[in-house]
């Protein structure tokens, strides 16, 4: 089931880990609803911009699976409100940046990003639908830094 013109409910909630581990990924209604505003306003203008297919590496992540890959209860993604990606042939500083300056977002994680290593890391992005914070960090796989660190 298409969300948007480029993105499917099936790849915002794949997980590899969930398919062996045999544990359901199925997002509620109220999290497919997120899922699909968050593809509406993160991932399709960023599939637009950049003109290169791409399909998320993590979105939702039931609670089960969630706990099961060491990330916190509190995490967005349980939400069904973030996702991580890179594109093919794009620098993720480049992707995050542009999020940065051309859309409405709750937060974006630079992550593990090695600069003059483009396709380093990820981006890390969410989206509410009110109130979102633009909060705007790198990781560096030690520490959080504010601002986005090339």
């Amino acid at each position: 089931m298409n969300v948007t013109e480029h993105f499917t409910l099936r790849e915002l909630t794949h997980s590899d880990v969930a398919l062996r581990q045999g544990i359901d990924n199925t997002p509620s209604p109220e999290v497919a609803d997120a899922l699909t505003k968050l593809a509406a306003h993160i991932l399709e203008p960023v599939r637009q911009h950049f003109v290169t297919p791409f399909s998320p590496s993590s979105g939702y992540r039931c609670i089960k699976l969630n706990r099961l890959i060491g990330s916190n209860d509190n995490s967005q993604h349980v939400k069904g409100q973030a996702v991580d990606f890179k594109i093919p042939g794009n620098d993720n500083y480049d992707i995050a940046f542009w999020i940065y300056q051309n859309l409405d977002f709750d937060q974006i994680i630079l992550e593990c990003y090695t600069p003059g290593d483009p396709q380093s890391g990820w981006v890390h992005c969410s989206y509410v639908e009110t109130g979102n914070r633009k909060d705007v960090l790198t990781y560096t796989g030690r520490e959080y830094l504010h601002g986005l660190i090339s």
